[in-house]
């Protein structure tokens, strides 16, 4: 089987839990570790998928790195590889494919809850989820999906929670983070929950019951991401 290549943006948000998923359906996976190595390895005939982790970043102000992961995206898409995005990845995909993504006039941090549009019903992914569930949130930009897209969830601190297009997918929460990411995520960006709001919690908030929060977000990564990772191998 070729593997699934995963790129990790920040060492405060390495793929956590989506890597214990793939152990435990089997299917082979590499890492790049791009805060440790600035070149984006090209190549894409020995591989299955694309994962892009998320990350501090702008899309629009992008790094070396972060031009050639727009450009590798690109490439994917005219091979028909899929690919995969959170937070910034999700940024990376609509950028690349042609979407829209600015910087909010808010942030979105903490636990939130994301509704599922009914478009998702539609989708692989999404037909195992409830109507309604609570993820992780850190971002500052926010998207509009390129033409051709389906929106397929949304949050009332942000209007597009996720989308497809094709065989890739992109999300703008987290699934995967646990409690030991989320206490580095707080230690390192303290700054961006100086200001709380309906969008933005305190560490308190954020920390109280965490480990239950996070496994529950495991437990939505298994049925969201496993009919993906399937479709992959069959």
């Amino acid at each position: 089987m070729k593997p699934v290549r995963i790129f990790i943006h920040d060492i405060c948000e390495p793929p956590d839990y989506l890597v214990t998923l793939l152990r435990k359906l089997g299917y082979p996976y590499e890492l790049v570790c791009l805060y440790k190595n600035t070149t984006v390895p090209m190549d894409l005939d020995q591989l299955s998928a694309l994962v892009f982790m998320g990350g501090a970043g702008n899309v629009h102000e992008p790094t070396e790195w972060m031009q050639q992961e727009l450009d590798l995206i690109q490439q994917a898409d005219a091979q028909n590889i899929p690919v995969l995005g959170i937070c910034l990845g999700a940024q990376l995909i609509c950028k690349a494919l042609g979407g829209m993504v600015w910087e909010a006039d808010h942030l979105e941090v903490g636990w939130h809850q994301v509704r599922l549009l009914a478009e998702s019903r539609e989708h692989p992914s999404f037909q195992p989820l409830p109507d309604e569930f609570t993820v992780f949130q850190w971002h500052a930009h926010v998207f509009k999906p390129p033409a051709g897209a389906t929106a397929l969830a949304t949050s009332d601190c942000t209007r597009c929670q996720a989308f497809s297009l094709g065989s890739h997918l992109a999300l703008q929460f987290h699934l995967e983070m646990d409690e030991r990411v989320i206490r580095s995520l707080l230690e390192t960006y303290a700054s961006d929950i100086a200001e709380v709001s309906a969008c933005v919690q305190d560490a308190a908030t954020i920390l109280q019951d965490v480990s239950a929060n996070s496994r529950a977000t495991f437990d939505i990564a298994d049925r969201l991401f496993t009919p993906w990772f399937d479709a992959l191998y069959k």
